[in-house]
C-alpha cells in the first residue's frame, strides 16, 4: 500500500522540476512511511511514497523496465492477490523478474497485455504506467474503487494522485470549490468520478484513462452486469462459502504483521473466523482489534439504528475463534479533541462530515499500527449481501431517491439546516439528488421475466455497489493510510460483488433477514450470539461530554465573526445549539456542529476559494 503521484506535461521538459515533484511526493509521505522514490524523463515526472507490504527490500518505485522501444515506468499503489498465477503465468511467456514484488508483475504485465492487463488483475489497486515506447500515460484503477485515484487534466497534460492534496501541491492546480462541488461534499450520493475540487476528476473504478499528445481517453474494463442466477440456495450458499475462504487466503499473504477488524457483527466476525481457522492451520493465532468507549456497554442506550453494544459480541467471537484479542477504548475528550479533527480533515483533504466515527476510526487505526501494518476488515459485506436496514424499509424501498437517504433522515434529521438560507437556495440540494438518482437507476439492467419487486432490489444493490460503499471505502483508505496502515476488504473481491449481486432478492434474504447468504456461509464457525445478532453500524459514541466538548467549540468559534466559515453557516442557528444549557441529545443538531466545525478546519487548513455563484 502506497501513495503514487505525478505530472505529464508534454510542451516542457519535466526533469527540471525536481522541487514540485518533491512537494507533490511528500503530500503521501503518511501513505508511504517506508521509503520515497521519483522519477523524471522527458514529459512524465512519477513520485512514489512506500508502505512495505510484501518483499520489503525488492518493491522500491518508480519501478522502471527498459525496452528497445523506449523505458515503461509505474507508480503502483494496492495489492495484486492473484500475483502468484500471474507471475508463473508471464514467467511461461519469457519474462524474467528481479525481485518478489507484485508491483514487477504487474509491470511485467503491462508489457505484455497492456492496459488489458487489468482485466487479468484480482485485488486492490491504482496505478499509473508513463509508456515511453508511445508517449502516453495510462492509469488505471481497481474494479471496486477500493484505492484512490485522482487526476486533473491541465493545457498540455494531467497531475494525478492517490489523494487531492498531492494534486494540489502543483501550482497548476486551483484549490477552488464551486457550488457542484459543495453540493456532492454534502450529500452521501459519491457520483461516480466526481472530484469536489473544481477541475479534479476521479479515475472511476474499472477505468482505464490514458493520456496522449491528443488529449484524454476512457475505457471501462469493468462494470457490475446483471446476469442470470440458476444457483439453488445450498449451491449458492456453499459456492459464497467456497469464495470467502478463497479470498481471505489470498488476503491473508503479507511480510508483515496483520490482523483483523472485529466489531462483533455478522461480516466482520465470519472474516475473522474464517481467517483464524486458516491461520490455526498454520500454527498461528489471528490477531484481533475492536473499537469500545468508554462506560459505553454499561450505560448503553438502545435505539432503532444500535440495540446492543458491539462488546459483549466481539468477546464471543474471540475466544470461540481464539484470537488474540484487544479493545481500543476512547475516551470523549480524544474523540472532539480539534487536533485529532484537524488530522481527520487533512487525511480527507474535505469536510465530509462523519463526526466522531471518522475520529474514532482514525484513533482506533493509529493504536493498531501499533501492532499491525495490514488489517482485513468486513467493509462492504452489507452492501453486497443486503444488510442494511433501507433494503427491508418499505418506504425506502419505494422512495423515487435514494434509500439510505431515506433511512438518514428518519434516524439523524437533516444537518444541512445548519447552513445559511441563501447558500441553501443556490445549493438546490433536491434537485442535484435527484438527478443523480435518475442516473443510478437508468445504469441497471433488467433480467428478462424479472418482476417488478426483484428489479427493483436490484436497483437497490446497484446503488449501493456504485455509489454508498465508495464513500465508506473512501473513507476506510483514507483513514488508514493517514497513519500507514493497509486495510484490505475481502468482501469487496469482485467474484463475490458479481456473484451475489445477481443471486435473485429472494434468495439473499431467504429466511427474512439480513444478508441470510452469508450468515449460513459461515455458520460452522460463528458463535450463536453473532448468529442471531441483528445488524448493528458502526458505532458512535452517546456520552453528552462528548456532545459537550462540541457545544464549547463552537462557542469559540462564533467568537471570531470574521471567520470565513459563515459564509456557508448560519451564525444564529449555530449558537442557539451552541449555547442550550443541556448537552444536545438531537443527532442532526449534533452533526450540525460537527459540520461547522469541520467546514472552519478545512477552511483553515486549505484556504480554498470557494464560489458560490
Amino acid at each position: 500500500m502506497c501513495g503514487i503521484t505525478g505530472w505529464v506535461s508534454f510542451d516542457r521538459d519535466l526533469t527540471t522540476e525536481a522541487t514540485t515533484l518533491h512537494a507533490m511526493t511528500e503530500t503521501m509521505a503518511c501513505r508511504g512511511p517506508d521509503d520515497r522514490g521519483t522519477w523524471t524523463q522527458g514529459p512524465a515526472a512519477l513520485g512514489h511514497r512506500r508502505l512495505a507490504i510484501i518483499d520489503l527490500p525488492g518493491g522500491r518505485q518508480p519501478m522502471t523496465l527498459d525496452t528497445p522501444e523506449g523505458t515503461l515506468a509505474m507508480v503502483y499503489s494496492g495489492e495484486a492477490y492473484n500475483f502468484t498465477e500471474l507471475r508463473r503465468e508471464l514467467e511461461g511467456r519469457g519474462h524474467r523478474f528481479t525481485t518478489d514484488s507484485d508491483t514487477e508483475v504487474v509491470l511485467h504485465g503491462y508489457l505484455e497485455w497492456g492496459d488489458a492487463v487489468a482485466e487479468r488483475l484480482n485485488g486492490m489497486y491504482a496505478f499509473a504506467v508513463w509508456d515511453g515506447r508511445r508517449d502516453q500515460l495510462v492509469m488505471i484503477r481497481d474494479r471496486m474503487g477500493i484505492k484512490p485515484f485522482y487526476y486533473y487534466p491541465t493545457a498540455d497534460g494531467v497531475l494525478f494522485g492517490s489523494e487531492p492534496k498531492a494534486i494540489l501541491a502543483n501550482p497548476l492546480a486551483r484549490r477552488r470549490v464551486t457550488l457542484d462541488g459543495l453540493r456532492e461534499l454534502l450529500v452521501m450520493i459519491k457520483t461516480p468520478g466526481h472530484g469536489i475540487w473544481d477541475g479534479m476528476r476521479e479515475v472511476e473504478p474499472g477505468t482505464v484513462v490514458t493520456v496522449d499528445r491528443s488529449g484524454l481517453s476512457t475505457r471501462v474494463y469493468w462494470r457490475l452486469e446483471t446476469r442470470a442466477h440458476t444457483d439453488d440456495r445450498d449451491t449458492t450458499i456453499t459456492t459464497v462459502r467456497s469464495l470467502l475462504d478463497d479470498i481471505v487466503r489470498r488476503q491473508l499473504v503479507a511480510d508483515v504483521p496483520r490482523c483483523t477488524l472485529l466489531s462483533g457483527g455478522l461480516d466482520s466476525s465470519a472474516m475473522t473466523a474464517i481467517a483464524a481457522r486458516q491461520l490455526a492451520a498454520q500454527g498461528e493465532r489471528v490477531r484481533s482489534f475492536a473499537v469500545d468507549f468508554v462506560g459505553r456497554t454499561e450505560n448503553f442506550i438502545a435505539d432503532e439504528l444500535r440495540g446492543t453494544p458491539d462488546t459483549p459480541f466481539v468477546h464471543d467471537v474471540a475466544k470461540l475463534a481464539d484470537t488474540d484479542h484487544q479493545d481500543i477504548v476512547l475516551d470523549p475528550q480524544s474523540l472532539a479533541d480539534p487536533a485529532v479533527r484537524e488530522r481527520v480533515i487533512r487525511a480527507r483533504d474535505l469536510p465530509v462530515g462523519f463526526g466522531d466515527m471518522d475520529a474514532s476510526l482514525l484513533l482506533l487505526f493509529r493504536a493498531i499500527r501499533e501492532k499491525s501494518t495490514v488489517a482485513l476488515s468486513g467493509e462492504s459485506a452489507d452492501e453486497v449481501f443486503g444488510g442494511y436496514l433501507q433494503f427491508f424499509d418499505e418506504e425506502a424501498r419505494r422512495a423515487d431517491t435514494f434509500p439510505w437517504l431515506v433511512r438518514f433522515g428518519r434516524d439523524f434529521g437533516d444537518d444541512s439546516d445548519v447552513l445559511r438560507s441563501d447558500v441553501t437556495k443556490s445549493l438546490d440540494l433536491e434537485g442535484y439528488i435527484a438527478d443523480g438518482y435518475r442516473t443510478a437507476v437508468a445504469a441497471v439492467d433488467r433480467l428478462d421475466g424479472e418482476s417488478d419487486f426483484e428489479y427493483r432490489m436490484r436497483q437497490i444493490s446497484h446503488m449501493h455497489l456504485t455509489r454508498f460503499v465508495r464513500i465508506l471505502l473512501d473513507r476506510k483508505d483514507r483513514m488508514s493510510m493517514a497513519v500507514g496502515l493497509e486495510v484490505r476488504v475481502p468482501f469487496c473481491d469482485h467474484r463475490l460483488v458479481e456473484y451475489v449481486y445477481n443471486a435473485p432478492w429472494a434468495l439473499k434474504s431467504f429466511d427474512g433477514r439480513e444478508k441470510s447468504l452469508l450468515r449460513e456461509a459461515a455458520a460452522d464457525v460463528l458463535p450463536r450470539s453473532v448468529y442471531d445478532r441483528v445488524k448493528s453500524p458502526y458505532p458512535s459514541t452517546q456520552d453528552p461530554q462528548y456532545a459537550r466538548a462540541l457545544q464549547d467549540q463552537v462557542k469559540d468559534l462564533l467568537s471570531r465573526p470574521s471567520h470565513r466559515v459563515f459564509d456557508l453557516i448560519d451564525r444564529d442557528r449555530l449558537r442557539t445549539a451552541a449555547e442550550r444549557e443541556a448537552p444536545i441529545s438531537s443527532q442532526a443538531e449534533r452533526r450540525g456542529l460537527e459540520r461547522a466545525l469541520d467546514l472552519a478546519q478545512w477552511l483553515d487548513a486549505y484556504a480554498p476559494e470557494v464560489n458560490l455563484s
